[in-house]
């Protein structure tokens, strides 16, 4: 399990996933600091056990998230606005989980 953007992501090796905007470019490699690893019957928590740990990713490529259409109204004054969204997300494939 993982921890980017502020969000925790569960990853196992060879997943792909989108998380938030990292800014690097595609097939640059990023590491992450795990938040917890399980293996089995084992499991790792707290920052004594996984002060080693470290989980790898290869940077795929960008994409966008769903359209959010939004509209507010103000009564009596004539205001409104109609608003909208697309976030942007960075596409990475875990490619090792080191303990």
């Amino acid at each position: 399990m993982i921890a980017t953007g502020g969000k925790q992501e569960r990853v196992e090796e060879g997943q792909t996933l989108s998380v938030e905007l990292l800014g690097k470019a595609e097939g640059e490699a990023v590491e992450f600091a795990p938040v917890l690893v399980v293996d089995g019957e084992t499991v790792l928590a707290g920052p004594a056990q996984l002060a080693g740990a470290k989980v790898t990713a290869r940077v795929v490529g960008e994409t966008k998230g769903p359209k959010i259409r939004g509209f507010t109204y103000k009564p009596k004054t004539r205001g409104r606005t109609k608003w909208g969204h697309r976030q942007h997300y960075t596409e990475i494939e875990i490619t090792g989980i080191q303990r």
